[in-house]
């Protein structure tokens, strides 16, 4: 097993991993909940359903949101 304070990175290595996998969780939620509410208020449920099934951190949802959806930021949160 390699000796990871030989490195030079000391311990904050495995913290740093967990703060970019805690940030990457809920950057993946933000972005699929709005994507999965958009697409149910317009009733396209293929969409819906990709967005269920597939997991991309959050860049699927994304290009829905502002490709597919047409949306601007300032329309992301307006009812």
């Amino acid at each position: 097993m390699i000796d990871v304070s030989s490195l030079g990175l000391g311990s904050g290595l495995p913290a740093l991993f967990g703060s970019l996998a805690v940030v990457a969780v809920f950057w993946s939620i933000f972005w699929k909940g709005l994507a999965l509410w958009h697409s149910a208020r317009k009733g396209q449920q293929w969409w819906f359903v990709i967005f269920m099934v597939v997991n991309t951190l959050g860049v699927l949802e994304i290009v829905y949101l502002f490709g597919v959806a047409k949306l601007k930021i300032s329309n992301l949160f307006s009812k």
